[in-house]
């Protein structure tokens, strides 16, 4: 069944998530190349790489400073965290850092999985599209138990890496 922009608001405030951004696609069935996950994976770890100037985002996640290690340098994603197309594969989606967003996989991932697949055979399609690299739900930002301590760390580390890789 069709759903209006409004609609699928809703949906996406009843799952916790109505300060998800939404974009419209009228899908079309895109072919899929047989090196996909080779591509995906690279894409994926260069993503990664890219979240050192996400702080902000990273420091609300609670992340102990060897998975934020781990995170930004691309070597390994944390528990319960997942990488996501903005606009899938299959409908024409590029397998590049910049189509791609991180979110918890529990509950934000799955919930938005229900949400797309919901909307299957529908001419028009509200895909999640978050404004920045990672998406906390404003329901779950009140920070990790290091508050501004958390923050200030792993601000350190990330201009740390940043001076080592000469990006400053």
């Amino acid at each position: 069944m069709q759903i209006s922009q409004s609609s699928a608001e809703k949906i996406m405030a009843d799952m916790g998530m109505d300060d998800m951004p939404l974009i419209e696609l009228r899908p079309a069935p895109a072919p899929i190349a047989p090196d996909w996950f080779a591509k995906y994976k690279d894409a994926r770890h260069a993503f990664m790489r890219t979240l050192a100037d996400s702080v902000e985002e990273l420091a609300m996640m609670s992340l102990s400073q060897d998975d934020f290690m781990n995170l930004i340098t691309g070597r390994a994603m944390p528990a319960n965290t997942s990488i996501r197309m903005r606009i899938p594969m299959a409908w024409g989606g590029k397998i590049i850092p910049e189509n791609m967003f991180m979110c918890t996989t529990f509950p934000n991932s799955q919930n938005m999985d229900r949400f797309i697949l919901g909307q299957s055979g529908n001419e028009t399609i509200w895909l999640p599209n978050p404004a920045k690299k990672i998406y906390i739900s404003a329901h779950t930002a009140g920070g990790g138990d290091g508050g501004n301590a958390t923050e200030d760390r792993l601000s350190q580390i990330a201009a740390q890496i940043v001076a080592g890789r000469g990006m400053e």
